[in-house]
């Protein structure tokens, strides 16, 4: 093994995603998550802004101020740090996040990830989301890497199965608490133990 590919989203970043569909209910509670998430999609592909989504939505007044209110209930996973310290020592470290380019800045400038990672991949400013194989294969060609060279971890098991037909390790990030077969941890410590044995 040569790298380590981490989502953000479950596993760098504690919001298992429905947390966006929680903060507009409390304005919008008549609106359904497809509602949402046909917004948030296209940010995700870079197709409209983020502040785009929240107008879309119906958000009136100071957007870029509902909007940080939003991404400021967002915490980071405090044991990345170590965990991504001591990886660096053995492995490269790579970053793929199905995100919008704005909301994927802040976080990373806000909780200064950026150097821990040799490549970042982010779907908004690539205009391709996992599961898409493409978005995988630019990764790796970025690391210079094969994909029988990497272990990619996710929380979501279907952009585990797009890595894994690939021909990548993969591991669940469990913070859902979802069924899989395949191997699964729920912490950091547990990721470089499992890691460690690889």
């Amino acid at each position: 093994m040569k790298a380590v590919i981490l989502d953000m989203y479950g596993v760098i970043l504690k919001d298992p995603g429905e947390g966006f569909y929680t903060y507009v209910n409390r304005t919008f509670p008549n609106l359904s998550s497809r509602d949402i998430y046909q917004h948030w999609d296209k940010a995700d592909v870079g197709e409209i802004s983020s502040l785009e989504v929240l107008k879309r939505l119906g958000f009136k007044g100071d957007l870029e101020k509902i909007e940080k209110e939003y991404l400021d209930t967002v915490d980071i996973d405090e044991s990345f740090y170590e965990f991504a310290t001591n990886i660096k020592k053995n492995y490269k470290l790579a970053l793929i996040s199905n995100d919008s380019s704005e909301w994927s800045r802040y976080f990373r400038d806000k909780y200064k990830v950026n150097d821990y990672f040799d490549a970042i991949t982010i779907s908004g400013d690539l205009k391709i989301k996992k599961p898409d194989e493409r978005i995988f294969k630019y990764t790796l060609e970025k690391l210079g890497c094969l994909a029988s060279d990497c272990t990619y971890i996710d929380d979501r098991r279907y952009n585990l199965a797009a890595a894994e037909s690939l021909g990548m390790e993969t591991i669940l990030f469990n913070s859902r608490n979802v069924q899989y077969e395949g191997k699964t941890v729920v912490n950091f410590k547990e990721l470089e133990n499992m890691l460690a044995k690889l």
